[in-house]
């Protein structure tokens, strides 16, 4: 993949429950595919699922020869079978979809996307002060990587010049990701832990009129976080 191109890769729910045999064999053609293209979060992925790749890296694992025998023997552990043939002799007892035929589709999640300067860097900035972890780094040397923390994702893209002026992100409040949690604890909670840690604020905690409390984090490329809970 060039410099610069983001992975383009369909999102599928490996836990999901399937309908049908042929289902799950797309699932695990598509587990193979990832592998043969190296995309790295399958291999956390088949490290979960499969014991024999349990002490290995991404990058060894994504090394190592992957057939569609593995691809398949992983999808039946992921839905509670021992292998292929005890998934296919018991798929009768694995929970269905009460609609088959269902018209409208799920976004089962988002992430924001940060232009930063240093892939490193900005991990080395979002796992140590801000407690996520690293999801996936692609490229050599690194140009996009994910993190996340609990089911916040923010994606990193390294950009060798700033693309949003940063005085005017600073006079107009310019935000580059949004993430909640649900109680007024939860974000006092939040906020003295990242104070804790000398994270960088651009706002501190405060009551907004509209009923939510928020505090807002800059990081090492100036992009503005908002943190956001329901005041107390």
């Amino acid at each position: 993949m060039a410099e610069g191109a983001k992975p383009t890769y369909e999102t599928v729910n490996l836990n999901a429950p399937m309908p049908n045999l042929e289902n799950l064999k797309k699932q695990a053609k598509l587990i193979l595919r990832w592998h043969r293209e190296r995309y790295y979060p399958v291999a956390a992925q088949i490290r979960a699922a499969l014991p024999r790749y349990r002490q290995l890296s991404d990058p060894q694992i994504l090394a190592l020869k992957f057939k569609l025998a593995d691809a398949q023997e992983m999808v039946a552990r992921q839905a509670g079978f021992e292998g292929w043939q005890a998934l296919k002799s018991g798929i009768d007892t694995m929970p269905q979809h009460a609609n088959q035929t269902a018209t409208k589709a799920l976004i089962s999640a988002t992430a924001a996307e940060l232009f930063v300067a240093d892939i490193k860097a900005s991990c080395d900035f979002f796992t140590q002060k801000l407690g996520f972890s690293i999801v996936f780094v692609y490229g050599e040397p690194p140009f996009y990587a994910q993190v996340k923390r609990d089911r916040g994702l923010l994606n990193l893209k390294r950009m060798d010049r700033p693309v949003i002026d940063p005085a005017l992100r600073d006079r107009e409040s310019l935000l580059s990701a949004d993430m909640g949690v649900d109680t007024p604890e939860e974000i006092k909670q939040l906020f003295l832990e990242f104070q804790a840690k000398d994270v960088p604020f651009f706002q501190t905690l405060r009551n907004e009129p509209w009923g939510a409390r928020t505090f807002i984090v800059k990081d090492p490329d100036g992009n503005l976080l908002l943190f956001a809970g329901p005041a107390e």
